[in-house]
């Protein structure tokens, strides 16, 4: 007992010390601050003044944090290291928001190694890991998942702390410490000048605080206090030879870069030389964003646009100053004055800064959020590229270097192709707002307290100029770009064009651009983001084509698409995962950085149904003629697919999404139920989308008429001799003339054996034997159609992949077995119908292709499928389409 009672007493007494020393502390600060005749001179010696920055306080929890996942290590806390992970990933948005850095810091990197190792042996030490709780070793395995996803977008710092951490941890401080000291000086100076008038108080406050200049002060401060009248070409030249190499050494700053060298172009004492200084400030400020994965910042690309605009001030009033890339860079012509009569030639490339500022404009779209108001925000500044793609065109075409011009006219047509009408005038009335909200902030800016020593008006206008109508802008620019652009950038605007013609519902037009063009035969040897442009064209070339009503060329265009299931990597619209294929992370990286925005999607909801609702009225007609042949003619094997998988369900449920409905329509149309089919595929969405709504399902009705028509002949005519033209009108809810019409195409295309009996206005139906040399000869074409498949599948499993078109060669051969088989080809020529015939009734067999003329056999370009080379892989293995989906096959010949 008596050892208890005295290590209580023990602690009683510590205890009273401390309350002792706490109560003396608290009187000492009482009587020397408070009481009457009290000084706060003690104060002021003993204690000092501490101001942290927000970004030392969210530095200073990201730290603690770390300190707390290290404790939680010794003792194998995995469920307090998981919490502390979540906790540090969120200071890190903070501290890389406040710090407006691309990088993370190298604590955090450092974290993330040391997460990694721990980890690493835990996993590999099994005893202790069975001995773990429930709890714990839940939190181990959903730890192992989350640092493996967060340390693939790491993964290039990672690999370098590890090859150097020494070197990687020395450069942080320095950074932090000149924004520690800039942060203390900003305060300091805040402080200084909310100081009172007294001078008892200044002279207090000048003892108490002294200002610390950083380096970049210093530096900041010898170029302000350069007295105006001692400036020289000379002095600025140094000094900007000073300043340019600096750059890229080990802690220099990029933002101090930038601020000095716009310093320097305010104080140019020529204008060549204020010209090469603008160029250095450019290259400057790119050099802030210096990875590809991030964009840069919105406020700096801003000044980059005024600043190219300068430029352009100085190109337009200074006549005899030329631009060229291609001499070598002499620090002597910037020496000449305004009032010089000669060229002066100085170092620049108008065209490369334009190009990297459009691409960090589409960086910038694809990193932000699209449902956020910042998205909305980011695109109203389009317009200030658009007047800035448009003045240095202008200035290119002044001085006769077009090929150049047609580079930056590029620029502007991808920028407006994708626009719709609606969308284009909305853009025209943006740009006028917008332009006055920023001279105003201009005029603003240019008042500040140094003036320029070579006065530059604004000579080029800041406001773009928009012509009527989209159209008419594309024409302009697309006609400049054929004249005088090198290949790719041909094809590409031809691509722009194509598409946005196929935009405006001109399916004629856009259909003949490509085909002339040939970019279907050699697409799959451009660049990736070529081969995107022509997947996105195609797309909207299918869509158009629905529009119009022509629905065989809008399955041409879409089938290939949707041959791969792969419709969003191929239209840069998300990033596909396959169980079969893993993607390294720097693949995934490329992938990423080819997404479009998202403002230029193409709704792949509405894409979808306008290919099904294609094929299902293409292949229910086709599946009723050829349902009684050994090897049924496939026109779309994906439709073919999905209807398969939906006859095996035991139950099918009320449609969802839109291959539910389109399937629902199918079954109801390959019965003949009209009315059904078209109820379902009315139900749809995805009909809001569309501006002519009414007029696109009006005629959506009428070929589900059509062909409902079709099928039913297809399917019953082997139980009738002869139909009444009335009836079939009666059945169908279509006129007789439309009637009329539709048997009389059968007729002509050998897929329905009748002809018509004039006064009794009746189809009567043909019998027609076939003899045993015929039988015996569609016998053997249908082996060696089934042979020429089978070596193709050995050629290409040998070569790896689609390498050799071969049904490609034997049509153009004329040896097209397969299309000679089912009344195609060479054998078609000569009249001889070789369709199998009809069981039961042995009736006439349906000789022809159903639903497409005779004429289109033998018209096919070889290699003509456009989508072989896909986006992100060079394999065109399973991308060979048979020649009658190709886009090719989109000629004037096809059946109304």
């Amino acid at each position: 007992m008596s050892r208890f009672f005295a290590q209580g007493g023990s602690d009683s007494e510590e205890e009273s010390d401390i309350e002792e020393e706490i109560q003396e502390v608290q009187n000492t600060d009482i009587n020397n601050r408070y009481l009457q005749g009290g000084s706060d001179d003690d104060d002021d010696t003993d204690t000092k003044r501490v101001i942290k920055p927000t970004k030392d306080k969210r530095f200073e929890e990201m730290t603690h944090t770390v300190e707390q996942m290290k404790n939680a290590m010794k003792i194998n806390d995995w469920v307090s290291l998981q919490e502390n992970f979540d906790k540090v990933n969120k200071q890190l948005e903070k501290v890389m928001r406040i710090t407006e850095a691309v990088k993370p810091p190298t604590l955090y990197i450092k974290t993330l190694v040391m997460l990694e190792d721990f980890l690493n042996e835990a996993l590999a030490n099994k005893e202790a890991k069975k001995k773990m709780s429930p709890s714990n070793s839940k939190a181990l395995n959903a730890m192992r998942q989350k640092l493996k996803k967060n340390n693939k977008l790491h993964e290039d710092d990672i690999n370098k702390y590890r090859e150097a951490p020494e070197v990687e941890e020395e450069n942080e401080p320095e950074d932090e410490d000149d924004d520690d000291e800039e942060d203390e000086s900003e305060f300091e100076d805040d402080d200084n000048q909310e100081a009172v008038t007294d001078e008892e108080v200044d002279e207090a406050a000048d003892n108490r605080w002294e200002t610390m200049l950083n380096k970049k002060d210093r530096q900041m401060e010898k170029l302000l206090s350069k007295d105006p009248k001692e400036i020289t070409w000379d002095w600025v030249n140094q000094k900007f030879k000073e300043i340019m190499a600096a750059r890229g050494r080990k802690g220099t700053a990029r933002f101090d870069l930038v601020d000095q060298l716009t310093h320097l172009t305010k104080i140019a004492k020529t204008p060549a030389q204020k010209l090469e200084i603008l160029f250095s400030v450019i290259s400057a400020q790119f050099d802030v964003n210096p990875g590809l994965t991030g964009h840069m910042p919105i406020n700096v690309w801003k000044k980059c646009v005024l600043n190219m605009l300068t430029i352009l001030d100085i190109l337009v009033k200074y006549n005899n100053i030329v631009v060229d890339d291609t001499i070598e860079p002499d620090e002597n012509e910037t020496s000449k004055p305004a009032d010089y009569d000669g060229t002066v030639r100085v170092w620049g490339n108008l065209v490369a800064f334009i190009e990297r500022i459009d691409t960090e404009f589409f960086k910038s779209l694809q990193s932000i959020d699209p449902h956020t108001r910042e998205y909305v925000e980011r695109l109203r500044d389009e317009p200030m590229f658009l007047a800035l793609a448009q003045n240095i065109q202008d200035y290119f075409e002044r001085m006769g270097d077009y090929k150049a011009a047609a580079k930056v006219a590029l620029r502007r047509v991808e920028s407006i192709y994708y626009k719709p009408q609606e969308v284009y005038e909305a853009m025209r009335k943006l740009a006028e707002l917008v332009e006055e909200d920023e001279d105003a902030e201009d005029a603003e800016e240019e008042s500040g307290p140094i003036s320029s020593f070579i006065v530059v008006p604004e000579v080029v206008p800041r406001k773009p100029t928009f012509p009527e109508s989209g159209r008419s802008m594309m024409d302009l620019l697309v006609s400049l770009i054929y004249r005088n652009g090198d290949e790719r950038t041909k094809a590409r605007a031809m691509l722009c064009d194509i598409y946005h013609h196929a935009l405006m519902d001109n399916f004629g037009t856009a259909r003949d651009l490509l085909l002339m063009s040939h970019l279907q035969d050699n697409i799959q040897h451009m660049d990736i983001s070529t081969q995107i442009l022509f997947n996105r064209t195609m797309a909207q070339l299918g869509l158009c084509a629905f529009r119009v009503g022509m629905i065989t060329e809008s399955h041409s265009c879409l089938s290939e698409l949707y041959s791969g299931q792969r419709v969003r990597e191929l239209l840069a619209q998300g990033v596909s995962q396959s169980r079969y294929h893993e993607k390294t992370p720097e693949q995934e990286r490329m992938e990423r950085r080819r997404q479009m925005p998202y403002h230029m999607h193409i709704n792949l909801e509405l894409l979808e149904a306008v290919h099904l609702i294609g094929a299902m009225l293409l292949e229910v007609p086709n599946m009723a003629a050829n349902s009684l042949e050994a090897r049924r003619r496939v026109i779309s094997k994906n439709f073919r697919r999905l209807l398969e998988i939906s006859e095996r369900q035991a139950f099918n449920a009320p449609p969802e999404n839109v291959r539910d409905h389109v399937m629902a329509a199918t079954r109801a149309l390959t019965k003949g139920d009209f009315e059904t089919a078209f109820e379902v595929l009315n139900s749809l969405d995805v009909w809001k989308m569309l501006k002519n709504r009414d007029s696109i399902l009006d005629m959506v009705k009428a070929r589900i008429k059509e062909e409902a028509l079709r099928t039913y002949l297809f399917t019953y005519s082997s139980s009738y001799e002869s139909l009444s033209l009335e009836q079939l009108a009666k059945m169908f809810d279509v006129t007789e003339a439309q009637v009329h019409s539709i048997v009389s195409k059968m007729m002509i295309n050998e897929e329905l054996h009748a002809s018509w009996d004039q006064p009794t206005r009746c189809i009567v139906f043909h019998e027609v034997q076939h003899s045993r040399l015929q039988s015996l000869a569609f016998q053997l074409t249908e082996k060696l159609s089934v042979l020429a498949e089978s070596n193709e599948r050995a050629m290409e499993a040998r070569t790896g992949g689609g390498g050799l078109d071969l049904s490609s060669r034997r049509r153009d051969n004329n040896q097209d077995y397969a299309g000679a088989a089912s009344g195609g080809g060479k054998w078609q020529d000569n009249n001889m119908n070789y369709g199998q015939g009809r069981q039961g009734n042995n009736r006439s067999g349906y000789g022809g292709r159903p639903g497409q003329p005779r004429d289109w056999s033998g018209q096919n370009r070889g290699g003509g499928g456009g989508y072989a080379a896909r986006a992100g892989s060079g394999n065109r293995g399973g991308m060979q389409m048979d020649g009658s989906t190709r886009m090719v096959s989109l000629n004037r010949g096809v059946r109304a």
